[in-house]
C-alpha cells in the first residue's frame, strides 16, 4: 500500500506530514514515561522483522494480485501503540529513502495509512478490549484480536488511500470505483496478515508472554524461555524472511498496483488501467522528492541500480535494510531516553 508520490496533489502530501507528525510527537511526549527496559532488543528485532516482511508479498489466488505484511498491530501489541508508531516510521522511512519503496513526498501519507490504524485504532478500539477480557483461551482471543485488527485496519488504510486520490482531485481515479476495487482485495490481504500476525504473536505468548502487550500485565512466572532467546529467534527469523524468503516473494502487483494497473498481462483484470508512466499529479514538489530519492536510495526496488536481475540484490536488501532498521530503532530509543528506569 506504498503511496507514490503521482496520487498525491503537494497540499494532500503536506497535511497528511502534519498530520503523521503531530502523532509522533505525542507517541514520543508517551514513550519517555515507559521504563520497560526489555522492550528496547524488542523494538529492534521487531522493526527488522516487519521490515523484512514487508519484502514479501503473498499471492491473493484467482486475482492476479498480491499482498504484504503492514506489521502495525503486530508491533503495537509487543511494543505499544506508541513505540509501534515510531518503529513503522523507521521502517517506512528508510524504505524510501534508501530502497524508493514509496514515494518520498507520499511518505506522511504512507505512515498514516500503514502506521496509524494498525497502531493505534488496531490497539485501543480491537486489540486491548479483547485481551483484556478476564477467562476464555487467551490464545484464542490473541488470534481473535490479531485476524479482526488487521482486517479492520487494512480497510482503513485502503480507504484512507481512496480519500486522498479524490482530494488530489485525480480525474483517473474516481471515488467509488477505486474503492470498489481497493476495498475487497485489502480485505484478502488483512486476513492474510491477521494469520500470520496471530502465529508471531502466540508464540510470544506461549515463550514469553509477559512481552505482549496487556496480556503481560497477569502473565509473570509463565515464561518457558529469557527475553534473550526469544529475541534471538526473532532475530534469525527476520534474517531467513529478508535474505531468504524474499526471494520467493509473489511476482503479482500488491494491492495498490493491482487496483491501479491491473494485471491483463497475466490474464486477469485491467482494473483502473491507467498507463503506469504516465498516471496521477505532476507537481514541482513531486520532482524534487524524485530527485533526493534518486541520491539516497542505493538499493533502488530492493535490487542493485542498474542490474535488477541479479536476484543477490534482493538478499543484500532483505539483510541490510533488516539491520539497518533495527539499528536506527535502537539509536533513536537511546537518543529519546526511551525505556529506561527512571532515577528515583
Amino acid at each position: 500500500m506504498h503511496m507514490a508520490d503521482a496520487l498525491l496533489a503537494p497540499t494532500v502530501a503536506a497535511t497528511m506530514y502534519v498530520a503523521s507528525g503531530v502523532t509522533a510527537g505525542v507517541s514520543v511526549k508517551n514513550l519517555r514515561m515507559d521504563e520497560q527496559t526489555s522492550k528496547l532488543p524488542v523494538m529492534g528485532v521487531m522493526a527488522a522483522f516487519v521490515f523484512a516482511g514487508q519484502m514479501i508479498n503473498y499471492t491473493i489466488p484467482g486475482t492476479g494480485s498480491s499482498g504484504h505484511l503492514c506489521g502495525g498491530m503486530m508491533l503495537s501489541a509487543l511494543l505499544g501503540p506508541y513505540a509501534g508508531f515510531l518503529s513503522m516510521i523507521v521502517i517506512l522511512a528508510i524504505q524510501c529513502l534508501f530502497f524508493a519503496d514509496g514515494g518520498l513526498m507520499a511518505l506522511g501519507a504512507n505512515c498514516w495509512n500503514m502506521a496509524f490504524y494498525g497502531c493505534f485504532i488496531g490497539y485501543f478500539l480491537i486489540y486491548r478490549p479483547i485481551m483484556r477480557k478476564k477467562g476464555g483461551n487467551t490464545q484464542l482471543r490473541l488470534i481473535v484480536a490479531s485476524i479482526l485488527g488487521c482486517i479492520i485496519t487494512l480497510q482503513l488504510g485502503a480507504f484512507s488511500v481512496c480519500i486522498e486520490t479524490f482530494a488530489s482531485g485525480i480525474s483517473e481515479l474516481p471515488f467509488g470505483a477505486f474503492a470498489a476495487l481497493m476495498q475487497p482485495i485489502h480485505l484478502a490481504i488483512g486476513l492474510i496478515e491477521g494469520i500470520i500476525t496471530a502465529a508471531v504473536l502466540v508464540f510470544v505468548y506461549q515463550t514469553r508472554p509477559e512481552l505482549l502487550e496487556v496480556v503481560g500485565e497477569e502473565s509473570s512466572g509463565q515464561s518457558k524461555m529469557s527475553v534473550k532467546t526469544v529475541v534471538v529467534i526473532l532475530a534469525v527469523a527476520a534474517l531467513l524472511v529478508g535474505g531468504i524468503g524474499s526471494q520467493f516473494a509473489s511476482s503479482h502487483p500488491d494491492g495498490l498496483e493491482w487496483s491501479l494497473f491491473g494485471n491483463s498481462e497475466e490474464g486477469y483484470s485491467a482494473n483502473m488501467g491507467l498507463d503506469e508512466e504516465e498516471f496521477g499529479v505532476s507537481s514541482g514538489a513531486a520532482d524534487t522528492a524524485a530527485g533526493i530519492q534518486e541520491k539516497t536510495a542505493f538499493l533502488p526496488d530492493y535490487a542493485f541500480a542498474g542490474d535488477e536481475e541479479n536476484a543477490m540484490g534482493t538478499t543484500v536488501s532483505g539483510i541490510l535494510g533488516g539491520a539497518i532498521v533495527a539499528a536506527a530503532a535502537v539509536v533513536i530509543c537511546l537518543l529519546g531516553g526511551f525505556f529506561r528506569k527512571k532515577k528515583s
